[in-house]
């Protein structure tokens, strides 16, 4: 049995594969492409425009994590090039580049995650209280009978 004849009889059979015979490739091609835009591209472009505009949004008194993972406040700021003072020392200033920065925190932004993360931390202690005392009622009821 010859396949050829075979596979070119479906074809003919089917005008829609025709269709994709011919411009099959160039269908996946761009299909390929619209997927490393979505998947690739913009997520990437996403991220430099966000950083970018936490770069341009800085402020002296910000609080900054470094790419090398320290923290510190920002004392001085100029056009590619920010002082930053670590520690509690006041000694203690490096200037660096400001792409070397990963994220900056306003001193308001401490406030607020300072009191979310106290919060956080009151409901948790009173879960683990009612949990605590449920556990006690459990035991003692055990014991009474």
């Amino acid at each position: 049995m010859n396949f050829g004849l075979l596979l070119e009889a479906t074809e003919q059979a089917s005008g829609l594969s025709g269709f994709f015979g011919k411009y099959g490739m160039i269908i996946m091609i761009v299909g390929l492409f619209v997927l490393m835009y979505f998947f690739m591209i913009r997520p990437s472009n996403k991220e430099n425009k966000r950083k970018n505009d936490m770069l341009a949004n800085m402020a002296v008194g910000d609080t900054v994590l470094t790419s090398s993972g320290f923290y510190g406040v920002i004392i001085d700021i100029g056009e590619d090039v920010v002082i930053v003072e670590f520690g509690s020392n006041k000694n203690c200033r490096i200037p660096m580049q400001k792409s070397a920065i990963t994220s900056v925190e306003k001193p308001e932004d401490a406030e607020a995650n300072a009191k979310a993360a106290q919060e956080r931390k009151e409901a948790q202690a009173a879960k683990e209280e009612a949990k605590r005392k449920k556990k006690e009622e459990k035991e003692a009821k055990k014991a009474n009978k």
